[in-house]
């Protein structure tokens, strides 16, 4: 995907422009609300979002789940009506874009679980009679969207740690 143009920019303003051709912006308009009616399910797949602190002992697994699921949960949510709410925008602001990246990591997570994908398929093709080559196309995509969007935000970090 390095020749696509690239989609997210930092503008000189401090926003962001997003130069999403209408075909993927369709594509990402229907992915938060299927991810928001996954996580009201137990589906294996989310296990990612939502990773146990400690596997070794469920009593404290499952304190640690009430002191923090809800919390976590209303954060991915958070994130998920922001990217319904500004799918159509040309432009973000930081606090916007973040949510986006938030809800994209959640969506690769979820599609890699269920790809179960490993190190060593990063960089590979998957062959087009796959049944599972479309999801692989579109977890690829949001990678290669959420590393722009990262990019993006990284260029308003001073490289010395002081504020800009």
């Amino acid at each position: 995907m390095k020749h696509l143009q690239p989609r997210v920019k930092r503008t000189r303003h401090g926003d962001f422009r997003l130069q999403l051709p209408s075909a993927e912006r369709n594509v990402l308009r229907s992915l938060p609300s299927q991810l928001r009616s996954l996580l009201g399910t137990g589906d294996p797949a989310l296990e990612r979002l939502f990773p146990p602190a400690y596997a070794d002992d469920p009593l404290a697994q499952a304190d640690y789940r009430e002191l923090t699921h809800q919390d976590l949960l209303s954060r991915k949510l958070t994130s998920i009506e922001m990217m319904e709410r500004t799918i159509d925008a040309d432009r973000l602001d930081e606090e916007q874009l973040v949510a986006w990246l938030g809800a994209i990591n959640d969506l690769r997570l979820v599609l890699g679980s269920r790809l179960d994908v490993t190190e060593e398929m990063y960089g590979k093709e998957m062959p087009d009679d796959d049944p599972r080559a479309p999801t692989y196309a579109l977890y690829a995509y949001l990678g290669w969207l959420e590393q722009q969007v990262v990019e993006a935000l990284a260029q308003g970090i001073d490289p010395r740690g002081v504020d800009s």
